[in-house]
């Protein structure tokens, strides 16, 4: 399906049922960026809405304390429950996550711009990117709906933000409890971004023509280098 038949919600579609043909037509409809950008948006919105009128907030804020390391703790709890409130909690992790996937959509968009002009040299502009790192990270609206299954299905609503994702490397693998060494980046590394990471090898590779190697190097490379960095630290 192509040309005037192909509309913007057949890509949301084949983003995930045919991503190679959803590449091809994005790359012509850069309007098209605000629907997988929106939707992403509002889902996660939604989640911290919900989650932060759905857990019990005093237990969180104790699950909260028991996370700071134990030297800064007893300094640090009035602080913490002194500023932690519901309303406070639930707009600041809104606003964190609407501003921080913009502003990592935009490195992201720059990094490809610039790699393509030094790499291959097509003719892609840097709107075609920033729709580009949009579409690719689509698939994301999953992790977001199995938290949204997790508190749904849940014994008690005594349960962390980190553990909602169930598909992070904590949570299948590693078993890291909050404040152990491995926990954060345990948590931060979660089986939908390798599927973002695969379409945006193989997007790399359709739009400039590099090979498949060449881009999933490319694609990779930025992920590999943050994961290595802070595992080295920890």
């Amino acid at each position: 399906m192509s040309g005037q038949s192909y509309s913007v919600f057949n890509a949301l579609v084949d983003i995930i049922a045919s991503p190679g043909t959803a590449l091809d037509e994005v790359k012509s409809h850069t309007s098209w960026l605000w629907w997988p950008l929106l939707i992403s948006l509002l889902l996660a919105a939604g989640l911290f809405y919900y989650y932060y009128h759905w857990v019990d907030f005093p237990w969180l804020v104790e699950e909260t304390i028991r996370q700071i390391p134990a030297e800064s703790r007893a300094e640090s709890a009035d602080a913490v429950r002194n500023f932690m409130n519901p309303t406070t909690t639930m707009w600041a992790s809104i606003g964190g996550v609407v501003l921080g996937t913009l502003v990592i959509y935009l490195i992201q968009a720059t990094y490809f711009h610039l790699v393509n002009k030094i790499t291959t040299g097509a003719e892609i502009s840097f709107g075609q990117w920033f729709s580009f790192t949009n579409w690719t990270a689509f698939v994301g609206i999953f992790s977001t709906l199995i938290s949204f299954a997790v508190m749904f299905t849940a014994e008690s609503n005594m349960v962390a933000a980190e553990s909602l994702d169930v598909t992070s490397l904590n949570a299948l693998l590693v078993h890291a409890a909050p404040g152990d060494p491995w926990f954060r980046l345990a948590s931060a590394t979660r089986l939908i971004s390798i599927w973002t990471l695969v379409l945006m090898s193989m997007g790399y590779a359709r739009w400039t023509g590099a090979s498949m190697l060449k881009s999933s190097i490319i694609a990779t490379l930025p992920t590999v280098a943050i994961l290595g960095t802070w595992a080295a630290l920890v």
